[in-house]
């Protein structure tokens, strides 16, 4: 009993520090100078992918042939993982930081339900619907405050398009998630379906960058925020999200990532100068409600 206690509660803990990280992508992003989405999303993904491929390279070896009987998740990993950082990124910078992070991560833990629900035939419980509503509304407090701030600055399709990006990042970012618990479960190292995944959208998006990249080493901040993001939320982000996942449930560990909200909030607050009002403290007291009632078992 207490063996799993422990271990419920170190994946507990794993995720919510992976949501840290991930909290501060969209505010480390926004310090670029001349990156487009498409290349910040490049950037996390590939440079971070190298560092998880390097890192797992001992257990993709070992895992390799077991891997190759799972080429279809692989696939859709891979494809979940290419779209969830450039669907973020476009989503901050048509959006803006907050409302691009509220709708990345406040909608996936509906997504991953709906995904388990459909394919595991997960049961609704009450405690995730009602831990699920304090996270919503906690989305829906954040994104009436911050939309209010800055739609006024924005084009109001560019902001509809941004919207449409962070739910499908939302979606990207559950549907990883959801697939790499299935091999998980499968019996295949965490570290190896990580790395297999994270290697293969390496190889195939860091090329454009000889496109795409062009101001990339014109000034010296850009290549702090290049190694920033693909270190930092990309790979212990997600190792410690991977961590979390062998031991909760794929959609509550959705649910706790809504953590990221907060800290993308007050990051932006503190080093952008965005102004939270009493109705954006209210949103990240219900998000933390949310996290509290999920962290009871």
């Amino acid at each position: 009993m207490f063996k799993l206690s422990v271990n419920y509660y170190s994946g507990f803990i794993a995720v919510l520090i992976a949501a840290f990280f991930w909290g501060t992508a969209g505010t480390a992003a926004s310090f670029s100078r001349g990156l487009n989405p498409i290349v910040l999303g490049t950037i996390s993904v590939g440079f971070g992918g190298l560092i998880h491929a390097f890192l797992s390279s001992k257990s993709i070896l070992s895992n390799y042939q077991t891997l190759l009987n799972y080429k279809t998740e692989l696939l859709l990993g891979v494809i979940a993982s290419i779209c969830c950082p450039l669907f973020f990124y476009s989503s901050v910078s048509l959006a803006g930081v907050s409302i691009g992070t509220v709708l990345s991560i406040g909608c996936a833990p509906l997504f991953s339900f709906i995904l388990e629900w459909l394919f595991d035939k997960q049961k609704l419980l009450l405690k995730w619907l009602i831990s699920f509503l304090f996270g919503i509304t906690g989305v829906i407090l954040l994104s009436y405050t911050e939309g209010s701030n800055s739609s006024s600055n924005l084009v109001q399709s560019e902001r509809m398009i941004g919207v449409l990006c962070g739910l499908l990042s939302s979606l990207s970012y559950a549907s990883y998630s959801f697939i790499m618990r299935r091999l998980i479960h499968k019996g295949i190292d965490a570290r190896a379906a990580m790395g297999s995944i994270f290697g293969i959208c390496a190889v195939l998006v860091l090329p454009t960058l000889f496109i795409t990249g062009k101001n990339l080493l014109l000034y010296p901040v850009n290549l702090w925020v290049a190694l920033y993001i693909p270190i930092v939320p990309m790979f212990l982000g997600y190792l410690f999200f991977s961590f979390g996942l062998k031991r909760i449930p794929a959609s509550q560990a959705m649910t706790l990532a809504l953590v990221e909200i907060p800290v993308a909030a007050l990051l932006a607050t503190l080093l952008l100068g965005e102004s939270l009002s009493l109705t954006s403290y209210l949103g990240l007291a219900s998000l933390f409600l949310c996290v509290i009632l999920l962290a009871r078992k």
